[in-house]
């Protein structure tokens, strides 16, 4: 019986309560334990493997300052859809404003000449033209339909009411539709 207790999982909570009082394997333990989930959710943000990688990254740095905020009221893993949702959207900005820079010194030829990632089938080619949707928008469609959440979860996940989400949804799929069109896709 002593066994069989001692192969018992630690919950979610029981690693963030041992992590917030300096447990590092507690902490490493979640991080792996989600560290696929941060990346998949930062893949889907960026669309590019280096930027998911690097917002993955910030996030679990990110993680260990602020698991002594989680107040544990909502699922641990909405909060981790703020977190990576907040780490891809600064790593956005730094980009754009990293991209003005380069611009202004012509430097943009070379950035473009070292080769983006080109999606290679149709539901890349749809994850390429979500990314162009506003912020609220993609992170509506990114949650429901990239993570499988439901509407009211991703409401959660975004601060705002479920009824938002799916106008968000709504209006994202008319958005994609048009741009899906001019892009050549049926």
């Amino acid at each position: 019986m002593a066994m069989m207790l001692d192969e018992v999982e630690p919950t979610d909570l029981d690693l963030i309560g041992k992590a917030r009082n300096g447990d590092g394997e507690a902490f490493g333990r979640l991080v792996e334990r989600h560290y696929d989930f941060i990346h998949r959710v930062a893949w889907r943000w960026s669309g590019r493997k280096a930027d998911a990688e690097d917002i993955a990254q910030e996030v679990c740095v990110r993680l260990g300052r602020a698991i002594s905020g989680y107040r544990g009221g909502g699922a641990f893993t909405t909060w981790l859809y703020k977190m990576t949702m907040n780490a891809a959207r600064d790593m956005m900005r730094k980009t754009k404003r990293e991209s003005a820079k380069g611009e202004a010194f012509g430097l943009h030829v070379v950035i473009e000449s070292q080769g983006a990632d080109e999606p290679d089938d149709q539901a890349e080619r749809l994850w390429a033209q979500v990314r162009k949707l506003s912020d609220k928008q993609r992170d509506a469609v990114l949650l429901v339909y990239g993570e499988g959440l439901s509407h009211s979860a991703a409401a959660d996940a975004m601060g705002c009411a479920e009824a938002t989400v799916s106008w968000h949804i709504h209006e994202a799929k008319k958005r994609l539709k048009v741009l899906m069109l001019s892009a050549g896709e049926d």
